[in-house]
């Protein structure tokens, strides 16, 4: 009997596809939202190394042309159109506005160290929501895959004593498949959670760092602006 049962267990398919075929329903949805959120979770990690390596690049470039001693306003000209990394926008919102404090006898406008202050920070803050547009997607897959899985394992388990209990018999041919198809989904939830969960973190402090970078960039821009302000006043 033991023999007869290990031979009839043999020549099942145990391959990925045919676990996925042969598993419930419930049990496919699991792995298709595991699969989707994985695929996805990897294009999201791509697609942020791609544009925090451009910010980086892009900061370079203009910090570089900004403290090449080149004059403020042919900076702006050259950049006011198309400001394209996070310190070119910061220093545009904070060029604009000084422009617009600037009274006709070329003298500051009361209360514009503030104001251009505010329009820097505010474009720091556009920035740092774009730099971290996706990023919660990957905590939550980071969080939620594991338990999806297990949910699926759960299931998975259930029908396979279901199984045994109507066929009135525990050897591995009846056994085997539903228990090989419930561990498969929590394989895939852990396939989509590790990665989620290391990149994730690894990235949170490269949103960080550029943000990081923003802030002292204007920090810098507002002292520059300051003492601007205070020739103009004398």
């Amino acid at each position: 009997m033991e023999t007869e049962a290990l031979g009839a267990a043999s020549e099942l398919d145990f391959s990925l596809l045919a676990l996925f075929l042969r598993a419930t329903i419930t049990v496919k949805i699991v792995m298709v939202i595991l699969i989707v959120a994985s695929i996805w979770s990897w294009a999201i990690i791509i697609q942020k190394h791609i544009t925090y390596r451009r910010a980086r690049a892009d900061a370079d470039s203009f910090e570089d042309a900004f403290w090449s001693g080149q004059a403020l306003d042919q900076v702006y000209e050259e950049i006011s159109d198309d400001p394209r990394g996070g310190s070119e926008k910061v220093f545009v919102a904070g060029m604009k506005e000084w422009r617009r404090s600037l009274s006709t006898d070329a003298r500051m406008i009361a209360g514009a160290e503030a104001r251009i202050d505010r329009a820097m920070n505010v474009a720091i803050g556009r920035e740092s929501d774009d730099i971290a547009k996706g990023l919660g997607f990957l905590a939550t897959v980071g969080s939620i895959s594991p338990f999806v899985g297990l949910f699926g394992t759960v299931w998975g388990i259930k029908y396979a004593f279901e199984e045994i209990a109507i066929q009135q018999s525990t050897n591995l041919a009846v056994v085997a498949p539903g228990i090989a198809e419930a561990l498969l989904a929590t394989a895939l939830g852990l396939l989509a959670a590790i990665p989620a969960v290391v990149f994730y973190n690894k990235l949170s402090g490269d949103a960080d760092r550029l943000n990081a970078r923003h802030e002292a960039f204007a920090d810098e821009f507002s002292m520059i602006l300051s003492r601007q302000i205070e020739v103009s006043e004398d």
